[in-house]
């Protein structure tokens, strides 16, 4: 049984279905409605559409339960509709977890959880980052480069906590991006890795490319091998010293992915609770199988903002990090 019925009119000939879906709909994020097609949901001409489906005048979409009915569309159905919202998406325990340290005209600075996707990637996942922005601030759904990417400018890895910014115009966008090419923002890691660090302070600056090994992940070369391969440049400072232990902090001066952990483990300092990159036949005595996560914790974020004005921002890192330290403080 179909809720609802809208015939394309001439003027959206040629559209996208999920791009005309969100049109109609803009209170739902592009991934909502990318699910509910994948969900079969969603039927063009009777038959179960795909995601980029062209359309073409006259063609008939059915939605059908339990999804919202769709809007009316000027020129095509002239049933009235009603226009309930997707249930919310922000109601998921993870997002609870999402802590806004500053919000103004220009930008958005969020603490991000542990565990939180910051955008779908080819497995068109639910419950991301970019689902709760667009929820909160539909404002931001045309901002960016990517419509599978609104506002955002940077990212960090799912597994990875800490600040991130959003820019929450076109043009802050732009300014942002730009700043980040020019290496002008400060971002700055705290982290615990196994063994004792020798050096205070060093420098890595290793070329990252695809793993030859593991499909996936990445690796860094003694040097540059394959055209892929990236230049990477990653500093850091001891903070304190524990037995089999090292808490750092570290400065990312290229923006590589997994850049930290890649550099860390080549340098022989994997970090605690990596689930990708620790390997399996270490020589440390550590509590790994008590770290419930990776140690990594986007601490730092600095940069001078459209306005001029120096803005920088602090994280402390998660409770569980901190009891894992404490536990540390205990045996050494």
């Amino acid at each position: 049984m179909t809720l609802n019925t809208t015939i394309i009119p001439q003027e959206s000939q040629g559209q996208r279905l999920d791009k005309f879906l969100t049109d109609q709909m803009p209170e739902t994020s592009r991934n909502q409605i990318k699910k509910i097609i994948l969900d079969g949901l969603i039927l063009v001409n009777n038959k179960k559409a795909s995601v980029h489906q062209f359309l073409k005048t006259d063609d008939v979409i059915k939605m059908i339960k339990p999804s919202p009915t769709l809007p009316f569309v000027k020129g095509g159905s002239k049933t009235p509709t009603t226009n309930p919202k997707l249930p919310s998406t922000t109601d998921t325990k993870i997002f609870k977890k999402i802590k806004i340290i500053e919000d103004n005209d220009d930008f958005l600075i969020i603490e991000k959880p542990s565990g939180l996707l910051v955008h779908p990637t080819t497995k068109n996942e639910t419950n991301t980052l970019v689902d709760w922005l667009l929820e909160k601030y539909p404002e931001l759904r045309n901002i960016g480069e990517d419509p599978q990417r609104p506002a955002i400018v940077h990212r960090l890895d799912k597994d990875v906590s800490g600040l991130m910014l959003i820019p929450k115009t076109q043009k802050s966008f732009d300014y942002f991006k730009q700043l980040f090419k020019l290496r002008n923002i400060t971002k700055k890691y705290t982290t615990l890795v196994y063994g004792e660090v020798r050096r205070d302070e060093d420098e890595i600056t290793f070329p990252i490319g695809r793993s030859i090994n593991k499909k996936g992940l990445f690796a860094a070369k003694s040097k540059t091998v394959s055209s892929e391969d990236k230049h990477a440049h990653t500093a850091f400072n001891v903070i304190q010293k524990f037995k089999n232990y090292t808490l750092l902090e570290v400065q990312i001066l290229t923006g590589r992915t997994h850049q930290i952990r890649v550099h860390l483990l080549a340098y022989g300092n994997p970090i605690v609770g990596d689930p990708l990159y620790l390997a399996k036949n270490r020589n440390f005595k550590t509590l790994s199988d008590k770290a419930d996560r990776i140690f990594l914790h986007a601490s730092n974020l600095s940069f001078i903002g459209e306005d001029g004005k120096k803005w920088e921002f602090e994280s402390k890192i998660p409770k569980s990090m901190a009891d894992f330290l404490k536990k540390l403080e205990v045996k050494k």
